[in-house]
Order: C-alpha cells, then structure tokens, then sequence
C-alpha cells in the first residue's frame, strides 16, 4: 500500500510541476513544512511579495527638498499607491502623478522599494522608499536624492530582478543580451528554494526518487558560488562590476555550475583608494578579504556562518570554533574583555555608501573595530567616477581564451573607466578574434560614441547588424548614430527594421520619430512619435519631441499639451521647461515663459541656448541689464555662439560701449550664417571698424 508521505509528495508535484522553476517553494513545503516556515521569515523568503491590507502607511507624505516634490503612501479602493505633486506659487498642487503599488520588493529588515507593473509588462520602481533604521522612516530610493532624477521611470531589470526573487517568466526572445525587460503577468513571490537546490520538479515528480541539489555536498568553491550569484558585488559605482556572458539568459544560472560560465565579475584595479569601500551588495567581497577566511583554505564558506533557512543570528560559539584557546588566553592576561559579543566589535555595521538610509553587518572581519562612527548619517553623492584599469575579480584569473580577451576588453569601455586603452584592447581583440556575436561589435561602437569621433563608431554597428539582422537593439543604435551624423534617409531605413522586429518598442519609434523630422517628413514624424507614447505614456521625452514637431508645423495649442505634458511627468525636464518656454515667449506670454525658462536654467545652468532665449524674453521686458548679464553667460558657455555674439554686441554698442562691443561683433562677423556675419558686418562698418 502505498504511504500518505509518497502520495502526499505525488498530489504536490501533480499540482506543481507546471512550474518550469523547479515546483518552487510550496510544492516543497509539503514534506520540507517545518525548513519551509522558517526560511519564509528570512529576508530571503520576504524579498518580493503583493501588497497586502497591513502595509503600514500612516505619516507617509514626505517632502523632497532637492527636487521641491511631496511623496504621498496612500490606500483607495483597497489598492496602495504612490503619488507625486508640486505646488504652484499660489500653494495650487501641480505636476500630479500617481502610480498604483503592485509589488514590493525588499523583506523590510533594511528597506522596501515600491514598484508599478507598466501596460507594457515592465516594471518601475516609485521613488519613494522605506527603511528600517531608526524605528523606520520614508525616504528616497538610491539614486533619486537629486534635483533631476529619475521620478516614475526606473525600470526594474533583469539583473535586478534576478537578485531579488524567484525567477520569473519572460517574453520569448527577451532572453538575449540587450532585450527590453518585460514579466509575464505571473511573478513569483520570493526567492524561492530553486535558487539553491535547483530544479526540484523532478525531485517533486518522483516523489523525492530523483535526487535534490544540497549545496552541502559541493565543493568550497560551488558552495560559495551559490551566495555569491547574488552577494558578490564589487561596486555598484560605474565600473562595470560584472557581465553576463552573452550566450547566456539573464535568469539561466543554476547552482552546481561554475558561476564564471554565467557571469564574470570586476573589480577596481589596487592600490586606488577603493579597497576600503563599503556598499550594501559587499558581504561576499569584504568577507573574502578577511583573514579568517582567506587562513581556512575553503573551509569557511557563507554557511560557516548562516543558516539560509533560518533568521536567527550567530552568535560568539561559531568564531570560538576556531579562537577559543586565543580568546581564553587574551582574557587571562588582561587584553579581552569576558564579554563574547563577536560580532558588536569585529564585524560592527556600518552605513553603506551606496544607500545611505541602511546600515548593514561588515562581513570583512577585523582584529580591531575601525575608528569613528560607523553608523553616521552621510548624504548622497555620486562620487568620483573610476578612471584607470578594470581587472578581473572572480575569477581572479581569466583562462587565456577569446571570450576572456574580448570580455576584459569590454570592461574597460563598457561605463568609460578606461575609455581610450579599451578601446585599442576591444579593436585589437575583434580584429584578431573576429567573434561571430553581434555584442562584441556593439559595445566598440558604443565605446567609439562615447569618446568620438562617432563616425569611427558606424563600421562596427554595420557589422552588428551584418551578423544578427534582427538584433533590435543593434538597429536602433546604428539609426541613432546614422541620425546623428546627419544620414537620417539611412536612420530611417534601419529603424523601421528595428519597428518590423519589435513593434512594441516604444525608444525604436521616437527614434523613427527623430530621424523623419531631420528629414523635414513632419507628418511622419507625429505619426511615429504618436506611437512612442501610445506605447509608453509615460515616456517624456517622446512627449517633448512631438511638442517640437507640433510647434513646427504651427500647431501651438498642441505643441503646449505635448510640452506640458512632459513636464507633468518629469518637472525636473530642462529641454521641455526650454520649449515651453519658448513657445510662451512666441506667443507674447512672458511672464509664464520667464518662469519655465527660469526653471530650465536652474535644472541646466551652462546650457548657451537657453541663456540666450531667456535674454530674450528679458530683452523683452526691457529688462536690458538682466538680457546682458544672461548673453555674457551664453557666451561664456559656448564661445563660438555667433547668434548671442550679435545681440550682446548690439546691446553694448546702444549703450555707448564700441570698445566692448567690437570683439562680440568680430566673432559674429566671422560666422557661416549670412544674416549673422551680414548683420555684424553692417554694425562694424557703423563703428568704422
């Protein structure tokens, strides 16, 4: 007769096993019950869930000063949702905008991020976080304490997603490099049991005949691995930390492989002072440094330590393991404490660098606590960008092979820490290689692009697109560059390609957009720029371009709507405040046009055009002394600014000023542009110069 334990095991796989990933956690549950309501305490097991009626939201508006934003956690219709708005001069809410929480992603044991399922089945993260530290509080996410960030757009990537949950399911063909990151409408709740014991869908089917991964039975190195897939980060700072390999998907790294066939992870090269930073994804790099694990030849492994299954922490009996007869011996002679807190003095927390709001356990164990206060309040900063060689970590050493030259090659231009001597490596590499990936040409384009000229850049998006004719983030590259290098017939061809393969690309269509109206096809242009944002509404720079089509074309009432409209969705836009602005000073509106142009040049100080438009609208007012001060601005910005050259000239030459106004109305005189270089002419022949 056959067992309530084997029958029990046969329903749950029955009902499980549609799951790809391995019949995920509560199929495991069933015979695993008690492993199973520990480990859904852990942080782990609490990493990504739906909002539910106990998220608590009380005191949740917050005021954002850099951005002049207020940030509202509110409930309706049972539903939870972030909501953003400015106030006018007249305290009148302005720039409202509202997203519905559809999932969570955080276990709330050092913060929580917010995020909103898309139309299109992407994912953003809201800008609005909570964190744990001092009794909890509201707080932007990393990466938003600025002026000019990145409001209700941040897209959830794969490779965050592939740290922060179970894996889910993706779109056919998102699994190559470079794809858009879209979910199917189910995601998993949490990081589930897969992630370290692989595929457990057979294990399930069989009713536990086929074997389970157990990580305790691999070598050191397999055993580290399976922690380190997701806490190995070396920096979060442009580096780059690490690559996937190319022929790999983003969610296809399973536990037992080496973790180098899925990803190849970097570093800063020594000795540059960044040995000593401190970033929330650190453990596995600090822990890696320490003498006690680098003294254990393998035998210390995450585990030593954690039990993954379980949110009870270590305590002093782990380190005694290995310092009992020390830790007696310092006692005896006076140079320890009896005190066995371990952990409160050699691996204290610590605030990272990188999120600011969380402090978080320093897993490089230190004979000594570091001086000063760890746990200081520090503001957000971008900090120095890495400029100089970036090296292998893990592996430490790359086998001598194609992939490894054309891999260390990349790094070094992929986030421009060492643009100009990747460069020559990549070139070098490609031409001795000749890889067939379409990747590997892409990013020497990219790199090229970055550093100029952008011509050098065209061959390798050519061959690109030569070696994978549906490569969709290819096509779209090279009919920007084509664009940009005033070849927008050629844009034009590539990027309705680009449209053709993926039609739900809302970049590819404002970038077929773009290239219609350099070639003045403004009807085309709308059309196409129309389906950008009928794709994704809230794509601001789409809106802004349709704006500058419908001005254009004479259409003000819509060009308004189109501008408004992305400042609706982004206020800190300073090229849509620019064209608002514009278009106000056009239609005689100055006072409003002062006003966005104002908000332009604060977002965009150095930017020579604006400060020359906003002369204008002063020059307008007769307001003739703030017109010049903005001109010598303009000028200063952009020296060779014939059109701002003139008209400071011109205003120096009325006011009595030759001497001053002769060296505006030289530069100006020697400009392409007829009416420019004629009109300055004519002044100088005036001053009899």
């Amino acid at each position: 007769m056959i067992s309530w334990t084997v029958l029990r095991a046969i329903i749950i796989g029955t009902l499980a096993v549609a799951s790809a990933s391995g019949a995920g956690s509560e199929a495991c549950a069933g015979c695993h019950r008690e492993i199973a309501e520990t480990y859904r305490k852990t942080g782990m097991g609490r990493s990504f869930y739906k909002p539910s009626s106990h998220e608590t939201v009380e005191n949740s508006t917050y005021y954002h000063k850099a951005s002049d934003s207020y940030f509202t956690m509110l409930r309706r219709d049972g539903g939870l949702y972030q909501q953003r708005y400015q106030l006018d001069a007249g305290g009148k809410r302005i720039n409202e905008m509202e997203k519905r929480v559809d999932y969570i992603m955080g276990s709330g044991n050092h913060s929580r991020a917010y995020l909103s399922r898309t139309p299109q089945n992407k994912l953003v993260e809201l800008p609005l976080a909570w964190y744990s530290e001092k009794g909890g509080y509201w707080a932007m996410n990393p990466g938003y304490d600025r002026p000019d960030h990145q409001g209700f757009r941040r897209e959830i990537t794969y490779d965050c997603m592939f740290c922060h949950n179970a894996y889910p399911e993706i779109p056919a063909g998102h699994e190559q490099p470079f794809a858009e990151p879209v979910y199917t409408a189910a995601m998993p709740s949490g990081i589930d049991c897969s992630r370290c014991h692989g595929d457990g869908a057979q294990h399930v089917r069989t009713a536990g005949r086929a074997a389970i991964l157990n990580p305790k039975r691999l070598t050191p190195d397999r055993q580290m691995e399976v922690c380190m897939q997701c806490h190995l980060e070396t920096t979060s700072f442009p580096l780059p930390n690490s690559i996937q390999r190319y022929e790999r998907g983003p969610f296809s790294y399973r536990p037992n492989e080496p973790l180098a066939d899925f990803i190849l992870t970097f570093d800063h090269a020594r000795g540059k002072g960044y040995d000593e930073k401190y970033e929330i994804v650190n453990s596995a790099y600090r822990l890696r440094r320490s003498q006690c694990f680098l003294q254990s030849k393998g035998k210390m492994t995450c585990t030593t330590c954690h039990n993954p299954h379980d949110v009870r922490s270590v305590g002093a009996a782990t380190c005694r393991t290995c310092h009992a007869a020390a830790f007696q011996q310092l006692v005896a002679t006076g140079k320890h404490t009896t005190e066995d807190g371990c952990i409160d003095c050699h691996m204290p927390k610590r605030r990272t660098e990188d999120v600011v709001h969380v402090t978080m356990t320093d897993h490089y164990i230190q004979r000594r606590k570091p001086a000063g206060d760890l746990l200081a309040d520090r503001p957000e900063t971008e900090g120095t960008p890495y400029r100089g060689e970036v090296v292998p970590y893990y592996p430490a050493t790359l086998p001598k092979t194609a992939e490894s030259d054309l891999y260390l090659a990349i790094a070094q231009v992929i986030q421009k820490s060492n643009l100009t001597a990747g460069i020559a490596q990549l070139k070098a590499a490609i031409e001795r290689y000749r890889p067939k990936r379409p990747e590997y040409y892409l990013q020497l384009a990219e790199a090229w692009r970055e550093q100029g000229p952008l011509a050098n850049a065209l061959p390798y998006y050519e061959q690109a697109v030569r070696l994978d004719p549906k490569f969709v983030f290819g096509l779209q590259k090279l009919g920007t560059a084509l664009r940009r290098s005033n070849r927008s017939a050629e844009a034009v061809e590539y990027l309705k390609r680009a449209a053709a393969v993926a039609p739900e690309n809302a970049v590819t269509w404002r970038e077929l957009g773009l290239a219609y109206s350099a070639q003045q096809k403004m009807t085309d242009a709308a059309a196409a720029l129309q389906k950008a944002v009928a794709l994704d509404a809230d794509m601001s720079e789409a809106h802004n371009n349709l704006g500058v089509v419908w001005a254009q074309v004479g259409d003000t009432t819509r060009a308004d709507a189109a501008f408004r409209e992305a400042i609706r969705i982004q206020p800190d836009y300073a090229d849509a405040h620019g064209n608002l602005g514009n278009l106000l000073s056009e239609a005689g509106r100055l006072d409003e046009a002062r006003s966005h142009l104002e908000i332009s040049l604060r977002l965009r100080p150095n930017d020579a055009p604006t400060r020359y438009n906003y002369a204008m609208v002063l020059g307008r007012t007769r307001d003739i002394d703030g017109a010049q001060r903005e001109l010598e601005a303009a000028v200063r910005a952009d020296p060779d600014f014939a059109d701002a050259h003139l008209l400071l000239g011109t205003i120096l030459l009325e006011k009595g000023q030759p001497d001053a106004a002769l060296p505006h109305l030289r530069k100006a005189a020697g400009d392409k542009n007829p009416s420019v270089r004629e009109e300055a002419e004519r002044m100088l022949r005036q001053i009899g110069k």
